[in-house]
């Protein structure tokens, strides 16, 4: 059964670009190295908050989630790019991470 992560990220004021440069220039690469798969990244247009990053990930269940992404979070290159990221300070206020099953009507499965 396909699990779909869904995760925002609420950025600290003036900091959503830092966070999409470094989805756009390291983090995506180094998911591509792993099989990460991503669906998308959306910023808020009209919503409750203007710096929220969404975004969902594609797994084949929650234990191929668990082993890719525990891969990731101890992957050198990205802890150097997340702590060069953050050498100014924090990006992020809050994290959140929902993960969801399609529904037998849903167009995506």
């Amino acid at each position: 059964m396909t699990i779909i992560e869904l995760r925002i990220y609420t950025t600290l004021p003036g900091r959503m670009p830092n966070l999409l440069a470094r989805f756009e220039n390291h983090t995506t690469k180094i998911w591509e190295r792993y099989g990460i798969k991503q669906i998308g990244f959306f910023t808020t247009v009209v919503g409750p908050n203007s710096n929220d990053l969404t975004y969902m990930l594609q797994w084949d269940s929650l234990a191929d989630r668990e082993q890719k992404w525990s891969a990731f979070m101890a992957d050198k290159e990205w802890i150097g790019v997340r702590a060069e990221s953050e050498k100014d300070g924090p990006i992020n206020q809050n994290v959140y991470s929902s993960f969801l099953a399609p529904t037998a009507f849903s167009a995506l499965k």
